[in-house]
């Protein structure tokens, strides 16, 4: 039966787990969500006069809305008015990341083929950082917003759920973590490790990990940090 491997694997650059990853806590290997891989999605040029793009309560800045709207420009180089799969796969961070389709594919829900520019700010929005003054201010009765820590643990989830049945099972951990391990491991080591973080979250023993108990198994990591990009307050 393989060992599992030592803190130094190149399993732990691809796959962020915590030190305690392969002690209690579950090792989610939170995709490099963060300022590597979507910082190349913005950008600088003038804003459509239709800039009321996210609800009232969603307050992207007017400086990084314009760095959107640029990047957006400079992505749809035909000049179409929107965004395809295709042009957003000539984003390089975004080609080389393990989990890059399935992140391509956030943007295009329900199975749509252009993504305009609302539809762009609203997936980004979720990388806002969380205004802690902002966030204790808000009014319970109000929606939550995208970027808080319950909607940035939502994104995340949706990488790993890919049948949308609300629930991550093995089969779908283990893909991930194909995608994300490669040949750097063995495939039973792989299955060891899926086996291990899907039944270390499984709270109520059904055999796949719910939404809840996903950001519980997450409730000491540090979400703000890596799904967060400091230029788009």
């Amino acid at each position: 039966m393989p060992h599992d491997p030592p803190h130094s694997s190149p399993l732990w650059s691809s796959f962020k787990a915590t030190p305690t990853a392969w002690g209690r806590s579950p090792s989610w290997g939170l995709p490099r969500l963060g300022p590597g891989c979507l910082t190349p999605l913005l950008s600088r040029h003038p804003l459509p006069r239709r800039a009321w793009i996210l609800s009232p309560d969603e307050k992207v800045s007017q400086a990084s809305l314009r760095r959107l709207y640029d990047r957006f420009q400079a992505l749809d180089r035909t000049g179409k008015g929107y965004l395809s799969r295709l042009d957003l796969q000539q984003i390089g961070a975004l080609a080389v990341n393990p989990l890059g389709d399935r992140i391509i594919d956030s943007f295009f829900p329900d199975g749509s083929l252009r993504l305009d520019f609302p539809g762009f700010v609203r997936v980004l929005a979720h990388f806002r950082p969380v205004d802690e003054e902002e966030e204790g201010n808000r009014d319970p009765k109000e929606p939550e917003p995208l970027n808080s820590r319950m909607n940035k643990l939502r994104f995340a989830f949706q990488l790993y759920d890919l049948d949308r049945d609300g629930k991550i099972s093995r089969h779908e951990m283990l893909q991930a973590l194909r995608l994300m391990v490669g040949v750097q491991v063995t495939e039973e080591q792989l299955e060891s490790i899926a086996d291990r973080t899907v039944q270390e979250a499984d709270e109520d023993g059904d055999g796949a990990v719910s939404f809840l108990e996903f950001a519980k198994s997450l409730e000491k990591m540090n979400i703000e940090q890596k799904m967060s990009i400091r230029i788009l307050k």
